[in-house]
C-alpha cells in the first residue's frame, strides 16, 4: 500500500495562491511600478510556481493552485482590457462556481474530489474502514453518505459565489485602471478569500460531521479507530 500523501501547508498554499498573487495586482500593477502586463506575468508565477512545487513534493495536481492561476489571469485578463465592473464581479462568483461544478461534475468519476475534501489519507484510515465497511456489506450506503456530502460540498460553493458577486457589485464602483479602482481591487481581493472560506467553512464542518457520523454508524468503528494515526517514529 502506498504511503499518504504529504500533508500540504495551507498558510502557503493560501500565501502563494491568493494573497500574494492579490497584492501584486492590487498594489504592484501601476505605472509606476510593475505596470498592468508585467504585474499579471508575475503574479501569475506564484501560483504556477507553487503548483509545481507541490505537485513534485507530494505527486498530486494542486487543484488551488490551478483555481487561483485561472483567477490571477482573469483579474489581470479583465484589467487590460479595461471592461465594465460588471465582469469582475462576474469573475468573483466564477471562481467558486468552477470548484463547486467541478466537484459535482466529479462525482460522476472515478476520482470524486469530496475524497480530497473529505474522505481522504491524510484524516481517516480509509483502508480499515472500507474493509470494515464490507465486512458488513455497506459500502452502497457509503457511497450514498459520500453524494450526500458532496451535496454539501456544492452548497458551499454556491453560497460563496453569491456573496462574491455581492462583495463585488459593492465595492467596486470607480472606472477600470483609476488609482480609486486599483484600491477598491485590493480591498476586494482582502475580503473575497474570508467571504469565500467563512461560510465555506461551516457548511463543509457540517458536512464532515455528518459523513463521521455515517461512516460510525454504518462501520461501526469507533472515532479513533476511524482517524488516520501516523507510525510512531523509531527512537533514537
Amino acid at each position: 500500500m502506498p504511503p499518504p500523501a504529504k500533508r500540504e501547508n495551507l498558510l502557503l498554499n493560501l500565501a502563494f495562491n491568493i494573497a500574494i498573487p492579490s497584492l501584486i495586482l492590487a498594489k504592484a500593477s501601476t505605472p509606476e511600478l510593475l505596470g498592468p502586463v508585467w504585474g499579471l506575468i508575475i503574479a501569475l508565477l506564484f501560483p504556477v510556481s507553487y503548483g509545481i512545487w507541490d505537485f513534485v513534493q507530494r505527486k498530486q495536481a494542486n487543484f488551488i493552485s490551478i483555481i487561483g492561476f485561472a483567477s490571477v489571469l482573469l483579474t489581470g485578463g479583465l484589467g487590460l482590457m479595461q471592461v465594465d465592473n460588471f465582469w469582475f464581479a462576474v469573475k468573483e462568483a466564477a471562481v467558486p462556481s468552477i470548484i463547486g461544478l467541478a466537484v459535482w461534475g466529479s462525482m460522476y468519476t472515478s476520482r470524486p474530489l469530496v475524497r480530497q475534501f473529505l474522505f481522504n489519507d491524510q484524516a481517516f484510515d480509509t483502508v480499515k474502514i472500507e474493509a470494515a465497511l464490507d465486512e458488513r456489506d455497506n459500502r452502497n450506503n457509503f457511497n450514498r453518505l459520500l453524494s450526500n456530502s458532496t451535496y454539501w460540498l456544492v452548497a458551499s460553493f454556491t453560497v460563496s459565489a453569491v456573496l462574491n458577486f455581492v462583495l463585488a457589485r459593492w465595492l467596486l464602483k470607480s472606472p477600470t485602471g483609476s488609482p480609486e479602482f486599483n484600491a477598491e481591487l485590493g480591498k476586494m481581493n482582502a475580503l473575497s478569500w474570508p467571504v469565500i472560506v467563512v461560510p465555506t467553512m461551516i457548511i463543509t464542518i457540517f458536512a464532515l460531521w455528518r459523513l463521521i457520523s455515517g461512516i460510525k454508524r454504518l462501520s461501526g468503528l469507533s472515532f479513533e479507530e476511524m482517524m488516520h494515526t501516523p507510525p510512531e517514529k523509531p527512537k533514537a
